[in-house]
């Protein structure tokens, strides 16, 4: 899966938590700031990601995530793993 790919089901599940307008979700888009994502809606979010990549995500490898991009990035980084 692309980093385009994983952004568009990452703005999706955004939309649908979190009932966020999609002209709102950009890859600059700050979680907690932006979104008002706070650390119970993190938790939420990681457990949502898990069905991007089959395989358990740990909350400490989000912890320097602050960014829709940076979501992308740990994303794309676990699918590679994968192949």
């Amino acid at each position: 899966m692309t980093k385009e790919e994983i952004f568009e089901r990452l703005r999706s599940v955004l939309q649908e938590i979190f009932d966020t307008p999609p002209e709102k979700i950009t890859l600059a888009t700050k979680l907690y700031e932006e979104l008002d994502i706070d650390s119970i809606d993190a938790v939420d979010l990681i457990v949502r990601l898990r069905s991007f990549t089959a395989r358990r995500m740990q909350p400490e490898e989000f912890r320097s995530v602050r960014t829709v991009g940076d979501v992308v990035d740990v994303l794309h980084l676990h699918m590679s793993e994968k192949v």
